[in-house]
């Protein structure tokens, strides 16, 4: 059998030199050309399942020693002559596939991913999708029950192979009566959809992962959020690159902001954008115009507020010698302030419009996980990308500054909308932004023009959108308020603070102190 093997594998290799000799590919048409190019990849896609299983049924240790190498990635590089990231993906895809031998049977015991070894072996998926596929899942892996991996095993085999689907990301999968085990009524040979790309295959299982581990989002979710940051690097040649790492929803954010500015049709567009000296009140030019509307330093009550009667007395309450206040690194403080210019850049008057609007970071959450607070919510996905699966926190944060339309769909058909208007006025922003001046956290001196306005009582639970129900947070203590430890309430109107016990061992709630000295307040 394995001299038949070899033998079919090696008509293979001649009838391909055939296909290369003598320019034959040099006159074909262009519908020939991308026929030819379909047939390669599948082609490409059962070599890779010929090398896959070929090391899946055999020793892992024995075999690279009979030939000479000290591993199965050395194996690899020199039959295959590859470089060793792609004989690791092989040896990656290896592991999944792999069937040991019961030690006391004999027989083969199933893969890790039956049924996606299934699809590889019918051509339907190369290495790329295996890896794409399996890996939302893997990581989500030791959460979820047996039943669970062998329906999203199902679900993404059933998708790769593009045949009847009868997939139910709500419930698990199963596959459609009429259909065979490997492909669709016809099997693998008369499967006659599309093959996904790996990028359709992450997407679908980046889904059954919101759906299958509905709490997995908060542990990645503080992983992302320390790993979060921008580095701005040395000049060189008349450039300084920027590099790091962007959260989801502001790199969503920072995609629609960008799409709105290059949009050829929208209003403003890049084409006529003109930069101008902006007019103050007393005439004089000016090349630094307030982008919020309001001058957070141009307000009488700052001027003569009690609290600062010391124009040098810092904030009393930001004495902490550990100095962990504000622990963020640098690269991360940069990352916030950005996120911070993008929402102020995002409602500014002068921003292009994207489609009749201004450019609106949306975030889409089930309503019932909403209200319980806990699962996952979507970002738009711009450019095609498929990973925005987000807390749902960070919905609730979006929606505390925003507004929130309710979409009812039934069968997939939308039968009814509604809209919640949450959003602060202009006036009442600037109300707000002259009675706090800075974000409300003690130490932290982000001024309130820069700020978003959280609602201290909900809006979902009675809070209205008023001046006596919102203090302005910057973005980053707006985006980790719960679990941070700090609390807020209104007391007659008057915002007060209780911080974590490290803090404060008193727990008291606190007015707190304004910290920006009133010498830079203009006089009137």
């Amino acid at each position: 059998m394995s001299s038949r093997t070899r033998e079919l594998l090696d008509q293979v290799v001649s009838d391909l030199d055939r296909a290369l000799g003598d320019d034959a590919l040099a006159g074909v048409t262009d519908e020939e050309r991308i026929a030819i190019i379909a047939a390669a990849g599948a082609v490409l896609r059962r070599a890779e399942a010929v090398v896959v299983e070929a090391l899946a049924t055999g020793d892992a240790v024995d075999l690279p020693h009979l030939a000479g190498c000290r591993s199965q990635n050395e194996l690899l590089q020199r039959a295959l002559a590859v470089d060793s990231s792609a004989a690791t993906r092989f040896g990656r895809v290896v592991d999944l596939v792999r069937r040991d031998v019961n030690l006391l049977s004999g027989e083969r015991m199933p893969a890790r991913w039956p049924a996606l070894r299934d699809a590889l072996l019918s051509g339907r998926v190369g290495i790329a999708g295996m890896l794409a596929a399996t890996a939302p899942v893997e990581k989500a892996w030791e959460r979820l029950t047996v039943d669970e991996r062998a329906g999203a095993d199902e679900c993404l085999a059933e998708a790769a192979r593009a045949g009847a689907s009868g997939a139910d990301t709500e419930t698990g999968v199963e596959a459609d009566e009429d259909t065979d085990e490997l492909g669709g009524a016809d099997g693998p040979a008369g499967a006659s959809g599309p093959v996904p790309t790996p990028d359709d295959l992450a997407y679908l299982a980046h889904t059954l992962v919101a759906v299958l581990d509905p709490d997995g989002a908060e542990p990645d979710d503080r992983n992302a959020q320390h790993r979060r940051g921008i580095t701005l690097g040395r000049l060189r040649d008349g450039l300084r690159p920027i590099r790091g790492w962007l959260s989801p929803e502001v790199a969503a954010q920072l995609e629609a902001v960008m799409d709105a500015v290059n949009n050829p049709a929208g209003e403003g567009s890049a084409s006529r954008v003109a930069f101008l000296p902006s007019e103050r009140s007393d005439g004089a030019e000016t090349d630094d115009p307030d982008l919020s509307g309001s001058d957070p330093l141009d307000s009488e009550p700052f001027a003569s507020d009690p609290y600062n009667s010391d124009p040098f007395n810092s904030d009393p309450f930001n004495s902490d010698p550990r100095a962990v206040i504000d622990p963020r690194t640098a690269t991360q403080k940069r990352h916030d302030a950005f996120a911070a210019a993008l929402g102020i850049a995002a409602r500014h008057r002068d921003m292009p419009t994207l489609g009749g609007a201004a450019p609106t970071l949306v975030v889409t959450v089930d309503a019932r996980d909403l209200e319980a607070g806990t699962g996952w919510a979507s970002l738009p996905g711009a450019h095609g990308d498929p990973h925005g699966q987000v807390p749902v926190r960070v919905a609730a944060q979006a929606g505390c500054s925003g507004a929130i339309q309710r979409v009812t769909m039934r069968e997939g058909r939308i039968v009814g909308i509604d809209s919640t208007d949450r959003v602060f006025t202009v006036h009442q922003r600037r109300a707000i932004v002259a009675r706090d001046k800075e974000c409300l956290i003690p130490g932290c001196h982000v001024p309130a023009a820069w700020c978003e306005i959280h609602h201290v009582t909900e809006h979902a639970r009675g809070g209205p959108t008023t001046t006596d129900n919102g203090v302005p947070l910057c973005w980053w203590h707006h985006r980790s308020l719960d679990g941070s430890g700090w609390e807020i309430r209104m007391s007659g109107g008057v915002p007060e603070v209780r911080g974590p016990v490290w803090w404060d061992r008193e727990q008291r709630w606190r007015t707190p102190r304004l910290s920006m000295p009133p010498r830079f307040a203009r006089a009137g």
